[in-house]
């Protein structure tokens, strides 16, 4: 499998997890298997008033990966550049398009921010917006001490870009002070890195970063829990609503980094584990997400069903990201290359 198709799987396949597991997100699982049946939900269902809606998850993650596509052009065409900085300034647009006021000047430059099925709220985390509208500079880290899921939900297009790790728990921070907020990111970028350079397994890759990564402050509380999802694996535990319900319910970043690596882990198929991933007493969207971006990655664009590829909101925007930030590396030169120009349009430097 190339690596265009690696990029859309994970990306359209983190998505879809959180469409499928928005219309549940707030509900207990006794509520869902009485609304849906015993399987749970297992097809696309209204949220936010139609079918096949995305959340604020999936928004800040596009964000993110035009952050990182700017940050890439502003460094091929005028030197040095503060990645973070520059996924800042994308994350800052994303509150606009929520009708937010910024403290800082944002620019509306560049094409996503132009597409106005972006512009819907979504029911936003409390922590991303407070931080991002505290932000006092371009780059600052939150004055809090957070360690919700918002910081994980979208950075997984770190993963295709150099120091995965890093510019994942750098931008987290800008939101989640807390450090198993974002370093939890950082493992996650980490992990999805080793399986699309290296084609390692999922569950070699969760193993690779946790030698590497593992042991640093603040990663304890990551450590601890994913470590106990390895060992359900290999003890072929499948998670079942109740079982997952012992990891906690995936509102804080180690609990849904663990939920989703481990419907990952146990799933035959993209399908079963998003499904499992979404159907607990918890944040369904974010562990769906997580779940969706893992195997995705693994299996390509291909392995997403049918019947929820062609209901997917923003389809077409989510892969024209995914083509851009396989594109845009190999074919901006900075320097009056043939599709310089246009690049710099899609994504200004600065």
């Amino acid at each position: 499998m190339n690596r265009l198709e690696r990029i859309k799987g994970c990306l359209l396949g983190g998505a879809v997890g959180d469409t499928l597991g928005a219309p549940v997100e707030f509900l207990e699982w006794p509520a869902i298997e009485a609304k849906f049946g015993p399987q749970g939900v297992i097809d696309f269902a209204p949220a936010y008033g139609i079918t096949g809606a995305i959340t604020d998850n999936t928004q800040m993650m596009l964000f993110t990966a035009e952050g990182l596509l700017r940050a890439y052009v502003r460094g091929s065409s005028r030197g040095a550049c503060h990645v973070p900085s520059i996924i800042h300034h994308a994350l800052l647009r994303w509150l606009m398009t929520q009708d937010y006021p910024t403290a800082i000047p944002v620019s509306r430059d560049g094409w996503l921010i132009e597409q106005l099925a972006l512009w819907s709220r979504r029911t936003s985390g409390t922590t991303c917006l407070a931080a991002l509208k505290a932000s006092p500079r371009l780059g600052a880290v939150a004055e809090n001490n957070s360690k919700g899921c918002g910081a994980v939900m979208r950075v997984a297009p770190c993963a295709f870009f150099a120091n995965a790790f890093d510019y994942a728990a750098q931008s987290g921070r800008l939101t989640h002070g807390h450090p198993t907020g974002y370093l939890a990111a950082g493992l996650f970028a980490d992990i999805l890195q080793r399986i699309v350079d290296r084609q390692d397994s999922l569950e070699h890759a969760v193993t690779q970063s946790l030698a590497k990564y593992g042991q640093m402050p603040g990663m304890e509380e990551t450590r601890i829990l994913i470590e106990r999802v390895l060992f359900f694996f290999y003890e072929g535990y499948q998670p079942t609503p109740q079982r997952i319900a012992e990891l906690g319910g995936g509102w804080v970043a180690e609990e849904v980094l663990a939920i989703g690596l481990w419907c990952a882990l146990a799933a035959h198929s993209f399908e079963e584990g998003v499904i499992s991933a979404v159907n607990h007493s918890g944040d369904s969207d974010s562990t769906g997400l997580i779940a969706g971006h893992l195997l995705g990655v693994q299996y390509g664009a291909a392995a997403i069903p049918a019947r929820w590829y062609a209901q997917l909101e923003l389809r077409e925007v989510i892969e024209q990201m995914a083509e851009d930030i396989e594109r845009v590396p190999r074919e901006y030169c900075g320097y009056d290359g043939e599709f310089d120009q246009q690049i710099e349009q899609m994504y200004p430097g600065g």
